[in-house]
């Protein structure tokens, strides 16, 4: 990773700081050269913070792809404007990095792998949990063989009182959802992954919002969360077309006193199951006749003088998104695996809505 990358940053808000701006600016080859928002005070300060001395500000996105200087654009805007944006990215000769989810509709992800298919150009989804040392680990175990067949899953991103109500998060036009959209996503795409299963058959799901006092212990307040119409929970299964099936529990508020991170998963197979639940990493199996549970330690140390430090989910995902770029090879995450995340969000969503199931052709 010996030259130069030329970043645009489309949506300096929350996730820009929080994450992809502080990401990118470990990597010493990187250079962050533009950045847009609609709020121009947004974009100036991230500039200030995070680009180069003579780094362009513009609250007009498409007069920052016009830049030929520009190599790859990071989309971090509110989830309505993903696909579209990413999409003129695209058109314009960029690579993109586009946040989570791929976008607010099914039939705006399949615009976007469409759009990245004709352009050549490389297309990927923040969904940094895939980066995670235990999701790392488990992946290698997993195609070691040593679950055998995974037919049975469990994905889980619950919240107590966890419900986001800054920006655009209580808005459905804006957002398309509540935590389905927001967290689950991220554990049903790692699930996916660790299964190496994209071709669902059928999704049954129901979403929930029941609360009498939602905003009560709300870790951020209240600020709307009484009154916002988005689903406080849902639960979904999901068969696979090899008969595998996943079980999905979501949310921001629920009665519950297991909360989850966001990211967590249970896989069983035929031979030996693994489960990564608030980032602890377990593999259970029967050894001599008895079942055994194992915890994996995925952490580094031990050694004197050495503390033992690793990198973030979200710093590991910046250097291998840019490495892409730079050799030329596919993203850890592929347009058409997120796709098929975005396609279960919606059926949990329509399944919902209309008290049926949904299939898949």
């Amino acid at each position: 990773m010996d030259r130069i990358v030329k970043v645009g940053i489309i949506g300096c808000g929350g996730i820009a700081n929080g994450k992809h701006m502080p990401s990118l600016k470990t990597i010493p080859n990187v250079r962050m050269v533009a950045f847009c928002d609609i709020i121009i005070e947004k974009a100036q300060k991230a500039a200030k913070d995070y680009g180069t001395p003579d780094a362009k500000v513009y609250t007009d996105y498409k007069e920052l792809l016009a830049d030929p200087e520009i190599e790859v654009v990071h989309v971090l805007t509110p989830n309505r404007e993903h696909a579209d944006i990413s999409i003129d990215a695209l058109y314009a000769g960029k690579h993109v990095m586009c946040e989570k989810p791929m976008a607010k509709s099914a039939a705006d992800a399949h615009r976007m792998l469409e759009a990245a298919k004709k352009t050549g150009k490389k297309l990927t989804i923040g969904y940094q949990h895939r980066q995670k040392e235990q999701s790392r680990y488990a992946k290698q175990y997993i195609d070691s063989g040593a679950l055998g067949e995974i037919y049975y899953a469990n994905c889980y991103a619950i919240r107590r009182r966890g419900t986001p109500n800054w920006g655009v998060f209580l808005n459905e036009e804006e957002q398309g959802g509540g935590p389905i959209i927001d967290i689950a996503t991220h554990s049903l795409d790692l699930t996916l992954y660790l299964m190496n299963n994209y071709e669902p058959a059928m999704v049954i799901g129901k979403t929930h919002k029941k609360l009498e006092h939602p905003e009560a212990g709300n870790i951020w307040g209240d600020n709307g969360v009484s009154t916002t119409p988005l689903e406080e929970a849902a639960c979904a299964m999901i068969v696979m077309k090899n008969g595998a099936t996943i079980m999905l529990e979501t949310s921001w508020a629920l009665n519950t006193d297991e909360p989850i991170a966001e990211g967590s998963c249970r896989l069983c197979g035929s031979k030996a199951g693994l489960s990564i639940k608030n980032d602890r990493l377990t593999v259970n199996k029967v050894e001599y006749g008895k079942p055994v549970v194992t915890d994996v330690d995925v952490s580094v140390g031990g050694v004197a003088f050495y503390s033992g430090a690793q990198a973030s989910p979200a710093v590991t995902e910046a250097h291998n998104w840019i490495r892409s770029v730079i050799e030329d090879t596919d993203p850890v995450v592929l347009p058409e695996q997120a796709c098929v995340v975005s396609d279960i969000l919606e059926a949990i969503y329509t399944s919902s809505r209309t008290g049926k199931p949904v299939y898949f052709d």
